[in-house]
């Protein structure tokens, strides 16, 4: 068995409550388990389970007696730190016009690769934690995936869901055939319309500095700062095996701004963005 992880990543967010999960599993030279990771706006847990709890459609996860797929979650976890029980319904899901990996996808050996399932879907339901609820009702909901043998040893991840659209953004060490180059991945939904920023694109990064990261394309500028974290710890795959702490705000306060040709297509400050910056 050699060392692999498989990951789902699914956030809802509703204007005053975020709720992400992480269905995994994950192989090492001689084991094989999955979990499922929690992470709300203050909270984060993981639950362990044995190999057999795990399997896999072509359109679902099911830990247990979890689900997660394109139709929404259903949870029912039971531990002594954990008591969660719900069901989260997914309206139509925005998938991309291609790939996020583009040819990368094709690269044999990558340490990690990436999917974007949706940019943007409803989500309606409700979720008990702990004793308290989580309702989402007119809430938002975002879907993407990892696979590879682990994540990158420095990386910058960005998603938040607005009004009118929907962006993501990932700039990430990537190692390959015995060097280094800075990996570029970013999707952004605006009205209706889908900008695509990538290395294989032609993108580049021009500042990582102070939390603040700005990616030109062409005629495409994006900027994104993390202005204040609310950091929760989560597992994240070395080797296949999830021994390695790194920390999300699934829901804290964030800047970004869009330019096409010189001109803002837009600029906010939110405080629901989502953010990893695991550069040192």
């Amino acid at each position: 068995m050699y060392h692999s992880f498989y990951g789902w990543y699914l956030k809802c967010q509703s204007d005053i409550q975020t709720l992400a999960v992480i269905p995994a599993v994950h192989n090492t030279r001689n084991k094989r388990t999955c979990s499922i990771q929690v992470i709300t706006d203050n909270d984060a847990w993981t639950v362990t389970f044995t190999a057999d709890s795990f399997r896999r459609t072509r359109r679902d996860i099911f830990i247990g007696e979890n689900r997660f797929g394109e139709k929404g979650i259903h949870l029912a976890i039971r531990t002594p730190q954990l008591t969660i029980k719900g069901k989260l319904d997914f309206g139509p899901l925005f998938p991309l016009k291609y790939d996020i990996m583009g040819p990368f996808a094709l690269v044999p050996f990558m340490e990690c690769r990436h999917s974007v399932w949706s940019m943007r879907h409803s989500v309606r339901g409700n979720v008990c934690i702990n004793g308290q609820k989580y309702s989402f009702q007119d809430a938002w909901g975002y879907w993407e995936g990892d696979r590879g043998r682990s994540f990158p040893k420095e990386y910058i991840w960005t998603q938040c869901c607005f009004s009118g659209g929907s962006l993501m953004l990932s700039v990430a060490d990537i190692p390959m055939a015995g060097f280094h180059f800075t990996g570029i991945i970013g999707a952004i939904l605006w009205r209706g319309k889908e900008y695509r920023i990538a290395t294989y694109l032609g993108a580049r990064v021009v500042r990582i500095q102070n939390k603040m990261v700005r990616v030109i394309q062409g005629n495409l500028e994006l900027d994104v700062r993390l202005l204040e974290a609310s950091k929760q710890p989560l597992k994240a795959p070395e080797k296949g095996d999830m021994v390695r702490t790194i920390h999300e705000s699934a829901s804290c306060r964030a800047f970004y701004r869009f330019c096409k040709e010189g001109c803002t297509l837009f600029a906010f400050e939110t405080d629901r963005a989502s953010f990893e910056f695991e550069y040192f």
